[in-house]
């Protein structure tokens, strides 16, 4: 227990900063078991309640984790420590297929909408305490959600769909609180639910979705909240099929007090029909972001949801940013009524080239998984084998570390930069990397 390292302080701030100073210069490592709270207070000659508090601040923070008798200890990746920071250092002369982009190609031209959102400007300038969200902006997204069938509710504008989860997640739930997560899913949220202090509870999918079974355990043990991905789902492709919905659906009705979160980031450049699962629990919120199919920097997403969920969202959002810029909202305006992007023509180019790598690995007996979106998921037998033997034979892909709780391990490849010529060989240097066929599944 803490070996050699001495946590100081008299007050709660000031012993919180000693433990965090010992994460961060390394000498307290994810997993150390921290002093009981007496233990410690008897140490420092300071009240337990104090070091009560130092350990609750750490906890909000996601520093440590409390498992009750078992006591405190760092928590095993420290929010602090992004999956980011898992990613692969790509050397010059290799190709990197790793980073998550789009196909910048598929992307519109910028300068139009953002020449027309300034004559708009210039008309109607934007104010203090004008409405939030532009009009024309809500109008278009909530026809977007009507169209596919998203239960009625009010429209607010987040700088992304992270941003959205984070606002949406800090409405409803306290430090400590369960949140059942898609595993492997998005290495942002993986990072997002500790940092907040809540608790995530992996919850194992297939090329369909959340396994049912899965979700019903994570409800059963006190998940709060679960947040699923739709379509294009990151990294293995998954999308929710219309059966597996209906299920969700049933499952979800015994719980009603569930918090659902549904992210369709995926929305104009997948050609799957969307299966909606709101409308059957108190609090739901549904999320789009304009990144995928228009370009990540343009910070733009939308949700609707409970009247509670989407009002306690945009008063909080009041006492700090206050909106996501208006113009930016007018730009994304322009891009929508111009039709700047043909969905099922972007969704085509994504999955010839997901399918010609999946056909190509298959014919090395190699599984792969790439339902929808940009993304393509190798299980693989060894990780730090494969990553390292592809950076070799000239290829970075992402390490499945950065997408992972308890899933067996793979490794990502984002085919937005393939042509159809580079997929052969890939396709034989992730045969050559992996070796012998992993297990036939990501759950």
């Amino acid at each position: 227990m803490l070996g050699e390292y001495r946590i100081t302080g008299r007050g709660a701030s000031d012993i919180a900063a000693s433990i965090e100073s010992g994460v961060g210069s390394g000498a307290l490592e994810p997993g150390e078991l921290l002093p009981p709270m007496r233990e410690l207070a008897t140490r420092l000659g300071v009240n337990p309640n104090t070091v009560a508090a130092a350990y609750r601040t750490l906890r909000e923070r996601g520093v440590i984790e409390t498992a009750g008798r078992r006591g405190s200890r760092i928590r095993p990746r420290p929010a602090s420590t992004s999956r980011g920071s898992l990613r692969v250092e790509v050397p010059p002369g290799v190709r990197d297929v790793s980073a998550g982009n789009p196909d910048a190609a598929l992307l519109p031209s910028l300068g139009d909408a953002f020449a027309a959102a300034a004559r708009h400007h210039q008309r109607e300038p934007g104010l203090y305490g004008q409405a939030p969200v532009d009009a024309e902006f809500a109008r278009l997204a909530r026809a977007s959600l009507d169209v596919d069938g998203v239960p009625a509710g009010p429209i607010a504008v987040t700088s992304g769909s992270l941003d959205s989860i984070e606002r949406i997640l800090a409405a409803h739930l306290r430090p400590g609180d369960a949140v059942a997560v898609e595993d492997p899913g998005w290495g942002g949220l993986l990072d997002l639910v500790p940092a907040l202090g809540l608790t995530p509870v992996p919850v194992a999918l297939d090329d369909d979705g959340p396994l049912v079974a899965e979700v019903e355990r994570a409800l059963d043990l006190g998940a709060r909240a679960l947040i699923v991905t739709d379509r294009a789902q990151n990294p293995t492709g998954a999308a929710i099929s219309a059966l597996r919905a209906r299920e969700l659906r049933a499952v979800l009705t015994r719980f009603p007090r569930t918090l659902l979160i549904e992210d369709d980031h995926g929305h104009a450049i997948v050609d799957q029909p969307l299966h909606c699962l709101a409308g059957v629990t108190r609090h739901w919120a549904f999320v789009r972001s304009a990144a995928k199919a228009y370009g990540p920097d343009l910070r733009v997403a939308f949700f609707t949801g409970d009247t509670l969920t989407v009002d306690r969202v945009a008063g909080r959002q009041q006492l700090g940013p206050g909106w996501v810029s208006r113009l930016l909202q007018r730009a994304v305006v322009q891009l929508w009524a111009s039709g700047a992007v043909d969905p099922l023509a972007v969704a085509d180019s994504y999955g010839r080239r997901r399918a010609a790598l999946i056909r190509a690995l298959a014919g090395h007996g190699v599984d792969a998984f790439g339902r929808s979106g940009m993304n393509v998921w190798v299980p693989v037998p060894d990780e730090t084998r494969a990553v390292t033997q592809l950076l070799h034979s000239g290829w970075a892909v992402a390490p499945g570390a950065r997408f992972r709780l308890s899933a067996p391990p793979g490794v990502r490849v984002t085919v937005s930069g393939l042509s159809m010529e580079d997929v052969a060989q890939i396709a034989d240097a992730l045969a050559a990397a992996i070796g012998p066929a992993p297990a036939r599944s990501y759950g």
